[in-house]
């Protein structure tokens, strides 16, 4: 039987070094999960009605009616900034139109009420060959706005707290922190993105951004299930060469996972429109970050807090052996 060379024994991992380059990627990873979150602070988001309080109009139109063209008559209309949606096809849309700033509560009813029926009365006149009719009109105050705003903060917050004592019971406390880094640099690059572009942040993109979380928790949990089960079997190896071979033994398994979910995503993205087209895009960005952060974050940040705990033993243990002579 012929013997291993040193490079064959120290590549047994599998087929890819997945850890070899982890030290630079992981670094440019959490610079730039702290650059999204300075840009969220500064810039903010461009909220939708839902967070930042407004006016929806949903209008149908019984012929087809292009989305450029209900853009410009709302720019006509004195609404430059209102945002049209098409919710089915182009005989379907939603307006939204934000309130007025710094106004009042009566100011903001009066602004509203003196609005709907101005643009009732426009769609009316602008599209009678088209047949538009207003089939419902829903409004948001500032308040409501706020209080979501706030909901959707805590809803991510708790989420991220339960899974840290998830994983930490499920694994221990070298996984945990790893894991829950990993979800916040998804989240936070996502909604950075959002930031960036100016894109319209509503409810269902938080919705998206929480159903992320859970996309790639699972993925994590996976591989470092596989790094539990290799520590019992590879019991002379050390942590690193486990990660490396856990990753390589799952990657059939991360590829597919993406793969077919994501083409149901895109398949909502090309096909759909309106609210289910952003919900998907963030899906899809969401998605790619959380393939990517499971061995290039949770895996390396795990692999620290590791390297990190068995140093603090050392000193721990010559502290003692220093005190006892």
């Amino acid at each position: 039987m012929s013997t291993m060379t040193n490079t064959q024994k120290k590549n047994d991992w599998g087929r890819f070094d997945f850890l070899g380059v982890s030290k630079y990627i992981t670094i440019m990873s959490v610079s730039f999960t702290a650059l999204c979150l300075v840009l969220i602070a500064v810039k903010g988001f461009n909220f939708g009605v839902d967070f930042a309080g407004g006016i929806e109009i949903q209008v149908m139109f019984k012929e087809n009616v292009d989305a450029a063209r209900v853009r410009s008559f709302m720019s006509d209309s004195g609404f430059p900034k209102a945002n049209v949606q098409s919710i089915g096809g182009q005989h379907e849309y939603l307006i939204n139109i934000e309130n007025l700033k710094d106004a009042s509560e009566e100011e903001t009813n009066k602004y509203i009420t003196a609005t709907v029926e101005k643009l009732k009365g426009s769609l009316a006149s602008t599209f009678a060959q088209q047949g538009a009719e207003v089939r419902q009109v829903n409004t948001v105050g500032p308040q409501i706005g706020k209080e979501l705003r706030r909901n959707g903060t805590l809803a991510g917050f708790y989420c991220l707290l339960l899974i840290l004592i998830y994983v930490g019971l499920r694994f221990d406390y070298r996984f945990a922190p790893a894991a829950v880094f990993c979800l916040i640099h998804d989240a936070v690059i996502t909604m950075g993105l959002y930031s960036i572009f100016g894109w319209e942040f509503t409810v269902q993109t938080m919705a998206a951004v929480l159903t992320i979380i859970g996309y790639s928790l699972n993925d994590t949990i996976v591989i470092f299930d596989r790094i539990r089960e290799n520590q019992e079997v590879h019991r002379d190896k050390d942590l690193y060469w486990i990660a490396n071979r856990s990753l390589n033994e799952t990657l059939s398994r991360t590829i597919l996972t993406y793969v077919t979910t994501n083409f149901t995503v895109m398949a909502m993205y090309i096909f759909a429109d309106g609210v289910i087209k952003d919900f998907a895009l963030t899906m899809m960005i969401g998605m790619a970050l959380g393939v990517f952060s499971t061995v290039y974050v949770a895996t390396p940040l795990m692999l620290l807090a590791d390297h990190y705990q068995k140093q603090k033993r050392q000193r721990i243990q010559q502290a003692a052996y220093s005190g006892g002579k």
